[in-house]
């Protein structure tokens, strides 16, 4: 670091004077001890070292700029390169990389009234062993330079994939019901049976209106609602919801307006279900972890026809 901070500076103000300054502090560094530094071989840790910082930012910067030192190595072991994690911790810090920090985003489903609220099916467990069995919905919001902007998810448990999704710029218009739509033809195009599957929101009004619900029983899935009243109720979609901001929202902007939002988004969700290691999922992406389900179990619908 003294070294570095010599050869930041020599050039104005010479290598004595420097020093001179520095023996001052708690940090002295003679001239002999900086020229022989400059004077002494390379280790053999360095060129290696060298190689890897290009291919730890090269990772960084195509993942949105948000893996920690466990994703970078993750995807440093994928391409079959070599590499102990604690060196891969030591040589992000080293070039000032680090991973997203998350934190806490406020709540934009409104409660709807308590009658006939529907059964809570999950009860905090988000579990399930194959695609299709349970999914969960959320909505946050966005704030852009021409006013709010709401994204609506829908989210499969197993492979936490992001099955459905939609943009508007109210809450009260068709958002979750165009990011239920979304999911369900996403999921029939493949051939998936959707019967049995249950639909996990909290008590927000645009999830118990009756579209919504109606929408569900066509497909013979049955709709959940947390019962508590607290973000715990649908922990796993606000988990995703913090990772969006995180990732994305704070991340890339600001923003104008809703037409570069949705652009983004639809590229984040790409990036999310295709390319992102994720660590519940072994460090393999959703796509990858539903292929590999599918290798072992084809679909209900390929089962019939063979």
């Amino acid at each position: 670091m003294k070294v570095a901070y010599i050869d930041q500076y020599k050039e104005t103000f010479g290598v004595q004077p420097i020093c001179d300054v520095l023996a001052e502090t708690d940090a002295p560094i003679a001239p002999s001890t900086y020229y022989a530094a400059h004077n002494r071989p390379p280790s053999a840790r360095s060129p290696r070292d060298g190689e890897l910082t290009e291919d730890i930012r090269r990772i960084h910067a195509d993942n949105y700029g948000v893996y920690g030192a466990r994703k970078v190595h993750a995807a440093l072991v994928r391409e079959g390169v070599e590499v102990a994690r604690c060196t891969v911790e030591r040589l992000m810090r080293q070039a000032g990389l680090r991973g997203v920090i998350r934190t806490r985003s406020p709540r934009t489903t409104r409660p709807a009234p308590e009658t006939d609220r529907p059964a809570d099916l999950v009860e905090r467990q988000f579990t399930a062993t194959a695609p299709n069995q349970l999914w969960v919905a959320d909505i946050t919001c966005i704030r852009t330079f021409a006013g709010r902007v709401y994204a609506a998810f829908v989210i499969d448990v197993f492979s936490r994939m992001v099955v459905g999704w939609q943009v508007a710029t109210s809450l009260y218009t068709d958002l979750a019901p165009d990011a239920l739509e979304m999911a369900i033809w996403r999921r029939r195009h493949t051939g998936a049976d959707l019967a049995g599957l249950t639909h996990h929101s909290d008590r927000g009004v645009q999830y118990r209106a009756i579209r919504y619900t109606e929408r569900l029983a066509d497909e013979a899935a049955v709709a959940s609602v947390g019962s508590k009243g607290d973000s715990y109720d649908n922990a796993l979609a606000e988990a995703f919801n913090s990772l969006f901001k995180a990732e994305l929202i704070r991340n890339k902007g600001p923003w104008t307006s809703i037409n570069d939002v949705e652009i983004a988004v639809a590229e984040y969700v790409d990036w999310f279900n295709q390319r992102r290691l994720h660590g519940e999922l072994r460090h393999v992406t959703p796509a990858e972890f539903e292929a590999a389900y599918y290798a072992a179990e084809p679909p209900a619908s390929l089962q019939k026809t063979s």
